[in-house]
């Protein structure tokens, strides 16, 4: 192998290495948004329930939902795009450089785990359990506001209505970034 080519080598390596350790630490902090989620609703339902006057902090929890919930979606988008593109350009790159057509097996991991016949399973799985999160959570926090609180003036209606259509939206966007397919 060229002097070039086993230089482009080494730099596509790096390239592999820091996007790896990028998509580690993306990891812990979109699973660790889970946690800090249920804290959140926890003081925030804590805090509502001590007193009838407290109901409104119930309009809290769609706003955390749509925060957190946006964090997490967008850290597992990044966290999928670090596999994709491992798996069709810095693979393709490698195997151009060196002109192995097996390179597939040196980054097996990125591939194989993708082909598990539960994948589609776990799949949906986490789907349900990030709209329960995110979402369910959020929606239920209206309801409880709803039927706890006297009949809130026009402002707060108004307010409910957009933390509904964005929860909406949160809802639609989590389905869209689901990322059901399997194999490479």
């Amino acid at each position: 192998m060229s002097d070039n080519k086993q230089l482009m080598l080494e730099v596509y390596l790096q390239e592999y290495e820091k996007l790896k350790d990028e998509q580690t630490q993306r990891i812990g902090f979109r699973d660790n948004l889970l946690y800090v989620t249920l804290g959140v609703f926890g003081a925030v339902i804590s805090f509502a329930v001590a007193s009838k006057a407290n109901y409104y902090a119930l309009l809290v929890i769609p706003w955390v939902s749509l925060i957190l919930g946006w964090n997490y979606l967008v850290n597992d988008e990044k966290i999928t795009a670090i596999g994709r593109y491992i798996r069709l350009i810095l693979v393709a790159k490698i195997k151009e450089t060196t002109g192995n057509p097996d390179i597939e097996s040196i980054f097996g991991w990125e591939i194989a785990h993708r082909n598990d016949e539960r994948r589609k399973r776990r799949k949906i799985a986490q789907l349900i359990i990030d709209q329960v999160t995110f979402v369910c959570s959020g929606m239920v926090g209206l309801i409880a506001f709803w039927l706890l609180s006297p009949q809130p003036h026009w402002t707060t209606q108004i307010l409910c209505l957009i933390e509904l259509v964005f929860l909406i939206f949160l809802c639609i966007e989590i389905i869209i970034y689901a990322d059901l397919a399997k194999g490479r």
